[in-house]
């Protein structure tokens, strides 16, 4: 982890928790962060029918003492603003629950709902033209990673996912490398693995943007990541954070990886 670049630890709760269960984790997150100091940015993306209730959840707390900011994402979005595409949800719609984050490009979403980088490149304008922060998900799977193909797919769902953004656009983007075979599996990515994906990652940015915003950009990890391996994976000069999926259901694992992850 850089200093110079603020951690950003999200929770991507996926089909979970509707609004009574966000209101129930939200409170015993709250009491856990209360008069906490931290070094580095909170998030949490609920299903689209929680969202109102987190928002007004976190606006209420925001008015209290010690209340320590966490932002909105949503889990995704669509890359058209209006019209008949029944199921989804538009960047200007996100807007109005405060919505900060919105993840794009996801393994689930490429793998399940069949998104291309070209699909996930459209969402990107689309959230930024919004105003919104992306959070762009690369990962090779397994047979990718065995075949000597790590790199090439990293560089063609990057080249092809940001095609077309400014420098001004990457400024307001977080890229979560996830390697597809460490999610929900409980296998998690060494340390070394992590740092090395990261840092080519990162390399593969300087080539497109140029060192400084290379150097600005924040890579978080995701795959498995818990409260026992996140002061480990988070020391690794290129990992800026992490995306959280099952151990960010639960408050106390949520709070014990920021914790642990974020310590100076």
């Amino acid at each position: 982890m850089n200093i110079n670049r603020k951690p950003i630890f999200a929770a991507n709760w996926k089909m979970n928790k509707g609004a009574s269960e966000t209101e129930d984790f939200v409170k015993s997150f709250l009491s856990k962060t209360q008069g906490q100091s931290f070094s580095c940015e909170i998030v949490i993306a609920p299903p689209f029918v929680s969202l109102p209730k987190l928002a007004d959840l976190l606006h209420t707390a925001a008015t209290g003492k010690n209340a320590h900011a966490i932002q909105i994402a949503a889990q995704n979005c669509s890359q058209f603003d209006s019209g008949a595409y029944t199921g989804e949800i538009s960047v200007l719609m996100l807007r109005e629950f405060f919505v900060h984050y919105v993840i794009l490009g996801h393994s689930e979403r490429r793998a399940i709902y069949g998104e291309t980088d070209a699909i996930i490149n459209a969402k990107m304008k689309k959230a930024r033209e919004a105003n919104l922060k992306p959070i762009f998900c690369i990962g090779e799977t397994l047979a990718e990673r065995e075949s000597g193909k790590l790199e090439s797919v990293l560089r063609t769902q990057i080249t092809e996912g940001l095609k077309d953004l400014t420098d001004k656009d990457m400024a307001e983007t977080v890229i979560a490398y996830e390697p597809v075979w460490a999610i929900g599996t409980g296998v998690t990515a060494t340390s070394q693995q992590a740092q090395d994906a990261h840092a080519f990652v990162r390399s593969v940015i300087a080539e497109l943007y140029g060192a400084d915003t290379a150097g600005r950009i924040r890579i978080q990890y995701g795959g498995s990541v818990k409260p026992g391996n996140a002061a480990e994976l988070m020391a690794c000069p290129d990992i800026d954070g992490a995306l959280i999926g099952g151990a960010a259901l639960e408050p106390q694992s949520f709070f014990e990886i920021i914790v642990n992850g974020s310590a100076e």
